[in-house]
Parts: C-alpha cells; structure tokens; sequence
C-alpha cells in the first residue's frame, strides 16, 4: 500500500509544491531588500488602509515568525509577523495590503471568505481525521470507514479549493489600493504585485497537492473493492 503506482499522482503537484515554495522565498528575500520612496512601514500602510476603508477599530498586533501574516476574522485582529510589521521594504508592504484586503473582503462580506470560514471547522476534522479513518478502514476491511475518511479529506479539498478565490481577490484589492493612494510608485507596485504573485502559487500547489491526493484515495477505495 505504501509504494504503489498512485504514488505517480504526486509527482507533478510535488514538483510545482517545491518550484511555488522556491519562487516565493527568492522572490519575496529580494524584493525584502527593496525599501519603499515614501519610507512607509508595513504596520503604517495597513492602519492607514484600514482606517481608510473604515476599519479603524481593527487592531494590528505583532506576531512571532517569518511570513505569518494573517487576518483573524473571528476576533477581527490583523497581525503582521516581525519581519513584515516595522520594514520598509515594497514586499513587506504588499504583505501587509494583501491581509489589509481580508479584512475589507470580511467588511463587505465577500462570499467566498464566509463561505471558506464557514467550512473551516469540518476542514480541520477532514485534515486530522481522513486519513486515520480511511487506513482504518482498508485495514479492517470496513468499506464504510473509508467512505468516511474520503469524505472528510473532500472537506479539505473544497477549503483549498475556495481559498483560491479568496487570495486572489485580497491581492488584487492590495495592488489596486497601494497604486490608488499613491504609497508605491510604478516600479514598486509593479515589485509588491511579483511577491504577491509567487505567493499565490503557493496555494495554486496546495490545491493540486490536495486534488492528487483525494484522487489517490479514491483509486486505493476503488482497487481494494474490486
């Protein structure tokens, strides 16, 4: 079970898994060395994107790590990570316009965030049960079991699935609100909308990583009924 042929399902979404994590560390490393002409920092930019977009109660708070930047909308707190909350930098800057554009995506209710943080809990179960529930289920010869598993992992599938839309449309609002208010100027936007991009992929392989490994479950499920 451990080495067979549906292992070849991974292979192209391996692949382009290590190129979006290749392509998104140099890119980001070197656009991190590129300071902004206005001389704005990140945490500046997104409080004043915030409070543009009448978020002003939204606060912004300091996280440990490198690129754990997110939007919490159950507590409605934007945290920026030490790396990103006081540079100057035209990556940190899009970084930071990109979590600035969840919220405002959070504000408008844009439905594929709603949608996506109403699935979250069954994604959390689907990622930490599946694949426990579907072994479970091959080894005992319990075809109801792995039934389970398959359903729960299609949970996964389907988060990943409509984050895509969701990353998209908060970079794009980043780009077009940094351009917009004059904080980059041409070169710079054009810098923060290529870090922006090679994150992007890093879902993009996520996705095709999740989508192969729903495929593998199903052709395993089919092989062992058969």
């Amino acid at each position: 079970m451990f080495y067979d042929p549906t292992f070849l399902l991974l292979i192209p979404a391996l692949i382009i898994s290590f190129w979006a994590q290749s392509k998104i560390s140099s890119t980001y490393n070197k656009y991190s060395r590129v300071n902004n002409a206005n001389g704005y920092t990140a945490y500046q930019v997104a409080r004043q994107l915030l409070d543009d977009a009448g978020l002003s109660s939204i606060p912004i708070e300091q996280v440990r790590g490198n690129l754990t930047d997110h939007y919490d909308p159950k507590n409605r707190v934007l945290r920026l990570s030490q790396t990103v909350y006081s540079s100057s930098s035209v990556a940190s800057i899009g970084v930071a316009a990109h979590e600035v554009g969840h919220a405002i995506q959070h504000q408008e209710s844009y439905m594929p965030l709603i949608f996506r943080n109403t699935i979250v809990p069954l994604a959390n179960i689907g990622s930490s049960f599946s694949w426990g529930l579907f072994f479970l289920g091959i080894v005992l010869g319990l075809p109801t079991l792995t039934d389970i598993g398959i359903i729960l992992f299609s949970a996964v599938v389907l988060f990943q699935l409509v984050t895509l839309p969701v990353e998209f449309n908060a970079s794009n609002r980043a780009i077009e609100l940094l351009g917009s208010k004059s904080i980059l100027v041409r070169d710079e936007l054009t810098s923060a909308k290529k870090v922006l991009n090679a994150a992007a992929m890093t879902y993009i392989a996520a996705t095709l990583m999740s989508v192969a490994q729903l495929l593998r479950l199903l052709l395993l499920s089919n092989r062992r009924r058969d």
